[in-house]
């Protein structure tokens, strides 16, 4: 995901020197670590780690450490075990900010994660590589028709693409038939969709204005920091739908 950066400032030291000095002190409890200190012990199985990363996922609300009178950070085991969860659920499972807030919501992040949703998240996720099925595995997967399926590809809410002369659809498509499957429940047809679809079309065309230029750009490490925007934009624009939505239905009740 991506991280909001800082250039090098006098907090930002000051953070640094007083990990140090924490480190060097022997009477310090080893459970109040500061952000600099928290920092070099990640360091070691995360390359990427940086103070200004973890005062991101703070300003996102995915962590809470406790403040001393004069504002600075101390960290307890608890908060580090909940920050090595949010990198590794990054870095292995390729969740957006958004599904690993819901995945500390509701989950002992504590404990070894074992991944039974592995193809749902990567369905979820930009950068993640996702498998590719059959027409027929789909149809297994999803559990739906051959007729749902032909009226869903009929309306654009899902193609097919040919790989080595074999139609073929991705995990993302298989997610996509089953939500839709779960609306053909109500009484939503793949016509209705089509809005949804629209709608997507729109974002997506949005983003692309934003970040366009940066996701052709020679640089790999320029593409590498857009394609991290891209679905940092994407998850924050899915965020604001749905407040949107939300308050919209509220005025259906009458609100």
């Amino acid at each position: 995901m991506a991280v909001a950066t800082r250039g090098p400032g006098s907090h930002e030291s000051s953070d640094r020197d007083r990990s140090d000095r924490a480190e060097e002190s022997p009477s310090r409890p080893r459970k109040a670590l500061t952000i600099g200190a928290v920092a070099k012990i990640l360091s070691q199985e995360f390359d990427g780690i940086s103070i200004s990363k973890i005062r991101y996922l703070e300003d996102q609300k995915l962590l809470a450490p406790r403040r001393t009178p004069g504002g600075y950070r101390l960290y307890s085991q608890t908060d580090v075990e909940r920050l090595r969860a949010i990198l590794r659920m990054q870095r292995d499972e390729f969740l957006p900010l958004r599904v690993i807030r819901q995945e500390l919501a509701t989950g002992d992040f504590t404990k070894p994660r074992h991944d039974s949703g592995g193809s749902t998240r990567r369905a979820m996720s930009v950068e993640a590589n996702v498998g590719t099925l059959s027409p027929d595995e789909l149809l297994d997967k999803a559990g739906v028709s051959e007729t749902f399926l032909r009226e869903l590809q009929e309306y654009g809410i899902v193609q097919a693409r040919r790989r080595n002369g074999q139609l073929s659809f991705d995990e993302t498509d298989l997610e996509i038939v089953r939500a839709a499957a779960e609306l053909s429940n109500y009484g939503v047809a793949g016509r209705n969709l089509r809005v949804l679809r629209t709608s997507a079309d729109r974002e997506a065309a949005l983003l692309e204005q934003l970040l366009g230029a940066s996701l052709r750009s020679r640089s790999q490490a320029r593409r590498k920091e857009a394609i991290e925007n891209l679905e940092s934009l994407a998850a924050i624009c899915g965020h604001l739908k749905q407040l949107l939505l939300v308050r919209d239905l509220r005025r259906l009740r009458g609100d």
